[in-house]
């Protein structure tokens, strides 16, 4: 019988998207529910009570959470199609210490840095190309972050193949350019164009004008 897969997200989550990649290059089958995070369903606030967040993969009635948690829980469940995570220690270690400079350090700057006020956005601008330039620096002799092929990281730093470009309209400025980050651009033009990724690309206006409206906090 087959898995019983469903996976909440919503329109625009660049969360959610890591799941349906990492499910899409596995060739996993599942469903998807929306979620409305202003109305939020009697479901998603059942499978996930703590945080009451998206993303939440149900796997046969069980409820996983966290987009990060969910990408290994759906490495290692189906862990002969398309391995994701490498096996050397090591080299996981590695993926992990990157995937928490995404989490911690990357995204929020950049997030800040477009739609950021005052004092607090121009510190995220005075730091974002530091940290660009360290994730410039891990592509360095490969294709992809994951070498010849996508890997994890691939999929945790995949939100800046389409975000980027659209914080950079929103805020009239540009963020990266090819001059200063070429391996960056190459990797996000690529990535951009894989097919099992780019049909799953949000709507481009919607997103710059959620944006547009965005309010940090």
């Amino acid at each position: 019988m087959a898995d019983d897969l469903k996976l909440f997200r919503t329109w625009s989550s660049a969360y959610g998207l890591r799941i349906v990649w990492a499910l899409k290059l596995k060739g996993i089958e599942f469903d998807t529910i929306f979620e409305d995070l202003a109305d939020k369903s009697p479901l998603l606030l059942q499978y996930n009570p703590v945080h009451k967040k998206i993303p939440v993969l149900v796997h046969n009635g069980k409820p996983v959470c966290e987009s990060l948690v969910i990408l290994e829980y759906i490495d290692e469940t189906w862990n002969e199609a398309y391995p994701l995570l490498p096996k050397d220690p090591f080299k996981k270690a590695e993926v992990r210490f990157w995937t928490k400079f995404n989490e911690e350090k990357l995204l929020p700057s950049i997030k800040k840095a477009s739609l950021g006020h005052g004092r607090e956005k121009e510190e995220a601008r005075a730091l974002t190309p530091e940290y660009l330039k360290h994730a410039e620096e891990q592509l360095e002799g490969k294709k992809f972050f994951g070498g010849e092929k996508i890997g994890y990281l691939d999929l945790v730093f995949g939100w800046m193949a389409y975000l980027i470009n659209v914080l950079e309209e929103v805020d009239g400025t540009t963020l990266i350019n090819r001059e200063r980050y070429p391996l960056l651009t190459k990797w996000m033009e690529i990535f951009y164009e894989i097919p099992v990724f780019k049909e799953s690309w949000p709507d481009r206006d919607m997103l710059i004008t959620k944006f547009q409206n965005y309010v940090w906090t």
